[in-house]
């Protein structure tokens, strides 16, 4: 009777392990045969590829003015009146406000670079994970996280350098804060400095998103072998 029950007891402790040595070769995922050092590598390329697209393609003249996605209409619900100007015959005014704010972002995107660059440097582990398992727009998150303060600051001064040469936009900046009041403008959107500006960031977001989920979805289509290894690896 011992000895079937030292038999028996064998039997389930040994199927017991390897039901655990199954379930952990399961959990094991492609990315962890590959090193720490090369998923590191491999994801701060990404994000260095992924930004640098992105600023090339709105950096440039027509970048935003040119690009329906990133396009920067007229604020709030001057949008809506805008039949009502060109009947006014401030149709001029109101095309050379749009041309102005969307040449203000392309002029200040590429201010971008070395700020994105830092916060790629400033990474942490815990950050790097997050993002390679994570959402398709992860990294771009990151980036809205870890720089949107500082590239507000470094934006304004630009937009508003090129938007001031607009005469709407100094009699915008004026009824700014009544537009506001009575509800014809969001009250973060009472100065067209603060208006170009989120709308570049938007903009700049917005591409990074799509460059990124470009990567995700087709490792196997970048020039990078790395990137092919890790990327090919998560299996998004």
């Amino acid at each position: 009777m011992t000895q079937t029950f030292s038999r028996l007891a064998a039997l389930v402790c040994g199927a017991i392990v390897l039901t655990l040595g199954a379930s952990t070769a399961m959990a094991q995922s492609p990315l962890d045969a590959i090193s720490a050092k090369d998923r590191s590598a491999a994801l701060r390329t990404a994000l260095t590829q992924g930004a640098q697209n992105a600023i090339g393609k709105l950096g440039v003249a027509n970048g935003f003015l040119g690009n329906p996605e990133v396009k920067i209409p007229l604020p709030g619900k001057l949008q809506k009146a805008d039949k009502l100007l060109r009947m006014l015959g401030q149709g001029q005014r109101a095309d050379d406000l749009v041309t102005a704010m969307n040449r203000a972002a392309e002029s200040a995107v590429p201010e971008a670079r070395a700020l994105l660059t830092d916060s790629i440097r400033q990474m942490s582990i815990t950050d790097a994970v997050s993002i390679l398992t994570g959402a398709p727009d992860a990294a771009t998150q990151y980036f809205k996280r870890t720089t949107s303060a500082k590239l507000t600051e470094r934006f304004l001064p630009i937009v508003r350098k090129n938007t001031a040469k607009v005469d709407l936009a100094k009699k915008y900046n004026e009824l700014g804060s009544q537009l506001a009041q009575y509800q014809l403008i969001d009250a973060k959107d009472a100065s067209i400095e603060s208006y170009v500006t989120q709308k570049a960031l938007d903009g700049l977001f917005l591409t990074m998103a799509k460059e990124e989920a470009a990567i995700r979805s087709d490792p196997l289509g970048q020039s990078s072998s790395l990137l092919k290894k890790v990327f090919g690896a998560l299996g998004h």
